[in-house]
């Protein structure tokens, strides 16, 4: 393992993630991470020339569609079920005073 976590990196990421690490889970956390740095510099070691990045593995497209108002201004018939109804509009009881 080439890269070494030191115990305040462990308690530095624990604080952050409002963690309480027990003695043996810091340890394994220092194992895990270490292994998760350990793999990123074997893929660093990879041959990328010419490979264009990407931000997902497949190709993602906007569908794009006009915004066209299908229903328009049924009031009328949506007040029809308002139990009450004030100037256009549906009055409710109140929530707080």
């Amino acid at each position: 393992m080439a890269n070494i976590i030191s115990d305040e990196t462990i308690e530095y990421v624990g604080i952050l993630a409002k963690l309480e690490l027990s003695q043996e889970e810091k340890e394994q956390a220092k194992k895990d991470m270490g292994s998760m740095l350990d793999y990123i510099d074997k893929l660093n070691e990879l041959d990328t020339e010419g490979v264009e990045p990407m931000s997902h593995v497949f190709p993602v497209h906007n569908v794009f569609r006009e915004d066209i108002v299908k229903n328009g201004d049924d009031r009328e018939n949506i007040l029809k079920n308002a139990p009450e109804e004030k100037k256009g509009a549906f009055m409710v009881p109140k929530t707080f005073d």
